[in-house]
């Protein structure tokens, strides 16, 4: 009897010993740690995610803006440079007030020169080219009341532009025939007939007589100081 129990304390005994040398295994969850730590990670996790992501689309809308930038300024600076260059070419091309020179005055959108010396129609036909000029030609009556105008007294007489050619009619110089019926010679016309004027009339004479004379001209722009 006394042998049993002590069987079974030995077993008992030898029971505890092998059970405390392995220890007790832990809950699952003790392992992974609470669920709300699980969640504070994840959470973390997706902020950081979408900082990321921010910071790459404000990059990359920085750089779109700096290109764009970029873009319009040379645009801006093509269009500017653009613009000087037509208004240079504006500004040079553009012509300035019509003048007559010193000494010739303005009627009528010509520049009349009228000379102070004495000279055959040949002679002062000569001297109206080295004036860049030609002797007056009249295109109607009413310029010539405004020429008339300038002549003061009716003792002076001006050479004109027209001349009786061997084709028997009176010819401007600028190879058109005179109309009669706008203005009147009075006069003898023959081979070597001249015309000049007075201020009242316009008058037929030897082409080797003496008179003063009229050039005549287009006015030129004048230029601009520094261009």
């Amino acid at each position: 009897m006394d042998s049993q129990v002590t069987y079974a304390d030995l077993n008992l005994s030898r029971q505890s010993a092998h059970g405390s040398s392995s220890p007790p295994s832990l809950p699952q969850d003790v392992c992974q740690g609470p669920r709300w730590h699980q969640f504070t990670l994840k959470l973390g996790c997706a902020g950081i995610i979408l900082f990321a992501l921010a910071v790459i689309g404000l990059s990359v809308s920085v750089i779109f803006l700096s290109q764009k930038s970029t873009e319009k300024c040379s645009v801006d600076a093509q269009e500017e440079y653009r613009s000087t260059q037509e208004y240079r070419n504006e500004t040079t091309e553009r012509p300035g007030p019509l003048r007559c020179p010193i000494h010739w005055c303005s009627l009528r959108g010509k520049c009349l020169f009228l000379s102070h010396t004495f000279n055959s129609w040949n002679n002062s036909l000569a001297d109206c080219y080295t004036k860049e000029s030609s002797l007056l030609i009249i295109q109607d009556e009413e310029e010539l009341r405004l020429i008339q105008g300038l002549i003061k007294s009716g003792g002076i007489l001006y050479w004109i532009g027209l001349n009786f050619t061997s084709e028997k009619n009176w010819k401007w110089i600028n190879g058109s025939f005179l109309n009669s019926n706008v203005l009147k010679i009075d006069g003898l016309a023959y081979g070597n007939s001249c015309a000049f004027i007075s201020n009242e009339k316009i008058f037929s004479e030897d082409c080797f007589v003496e008179n003063k004379w009229i050039c005549q001209k287009e006015p030129k722009p004048v230029r601009k100081s520094g261009t």
